[in-house]
């Protein structure tokens, strides 16, 4: 049987009704009401009854009554404080429970059912059903429970039973308790995989910022090679109308005087002779450069081989053009 006090301060704060009273409204309500906190400080004798105002999370304030006790687990495991407000809408609200904490007594890191604030959840609270639920009912869940997962940073021995011989819901809370830290396992190795994706995102940024700047600088080297190819074309042009023109020229010569083609290049000396020589290869260089530029256009020769022919006539015509000048000064490089 409840002490005379608390049944005598239960029905009084039930049946205040002055500024002071309490946020339930209806009679039947409250019968339940104080018929579960007896039946509480009945078993757990450790638990007293009072009034305060309570907070709730969107701002509003109700008055609501509370038992405030501690949990004895086990002779080697320290006790358990603890605080449960009767919801105003209890018993078809379950209450609110919360563990009382100190710095001496953290509240243990990442706890399948106690938040680091205190406030509890667990799924006795989750599932929560009028009638089949009450708060002496739920106190002997929370014994169950804090004694295979203790709140605070502390490990006691574990207990191990058979699974035939637990309850649904004690099956349910150590169901709850192993998804828990399974789910905290799984977020630290997403957590990583993600660190480790950024890291690689990272890395593909600059790879891809080194492969665009490569693609400008070919781009460049492109459009170079396209001004010079250009160039030829416009020079081998130059060489073709006055090899027509010189040509027809030549050919008149030799049907009115029957002269030997190899007679009207004759050189007079030894320089003349070079010179001849040099401007035909450096003429016949040219050829071969307008040839490779038709034949890259039409996809007969490739880039790449391209690029080597014409780097190697580019590089005889320079020493070509380097003879000619020592020959006759740098205005036979503006022959026609």
């Amino acid at each position: 049987m409840p002490p005379s006090s608390s049944i005598e301060f239960i029905d009084t704060a039930l049946s205040c009704t002055s500024r002071f009273a309490l946020s339930y409204t209806d009679s039947k309500q409250k019968w339940f009401i104080r018929k579960h906190l007896l039946s509480l400080i009945q078993d757990y004798p450790t638990f007293t009854i009072s009034t305060n105002t309570f907070f709730h999370d969107d701002g509003t304030t109700v008055n609501l009554l509370c038992a405030t006790g501690h949990l004895h687990l086990a002779n080697h495991t320290p006790s358990i404080p603890l605080t449960i407000w009767i919801h105003e809408n209890y018993p078809c609200m379950p209450p609110m429970v919360y563990v009382l904490s100190d710095s001496t007594s953290p509240i243990h890191q990442d706890h399948p059912f106690v938040h680091s604030s205190g406030a509890t959840s667990s799924p006795y609270l989750q599932t929560w059903a009028f009638p089949r639920c009450h708060l002496t009912e739920l106190v002997h869940n929370l014994v169950k429970i804090f004694s295979r997962d203790h709140p605070f940073v502390y490990s006691p021995a574990a207990s191990f039973t058979h699974p035939s011989l637990v309850s649904k819901m004690e099956a349910l809370d150590r169901l709850s308790g192993m998804l828990h830290y399974d789910t905290i396992v799984l977020q630290a190795q997403t957590e990583e995989e993600m660190e480790d994706f950024s890291n690689l995102q990272s890395e593909m940024v600059k790879r891809d910022d080194t492969i665009t700047s490569m693609i400008m600088g070919l781009e460049h080297e492109r459009m170079n090679l396209k001004h010079r190819a250009m160039n030829l074309m416009n020079q081998a042009d130059v060489l073709v109308n006055w090899l027509r023109v010189n040509d027809a020229k030549a050919l008149v010569t030799k049907l009115e005087g029957e002269m030997d083609d190899d007679d009207a290049f004759e050189a007079g000396d030894e320089d003349s002779n070079l010179l001849i020589e040099f401007l035909a290869a450096d003429s016949a260089i040219e050829d071969s450069m307008y040839a490779l530029d038709k034949a890259v256009e039409h996809g007969v020769v490739s880039f790449d081989a391209y690029l080597r022919q014409v780097r190697m006539l580019a590089r005889e015509q320079f020493f070509l053009r380097s003879k000619l000048v020592k020959l006759r000064g740098p205005s036979i490089l503006h022959w026609p």
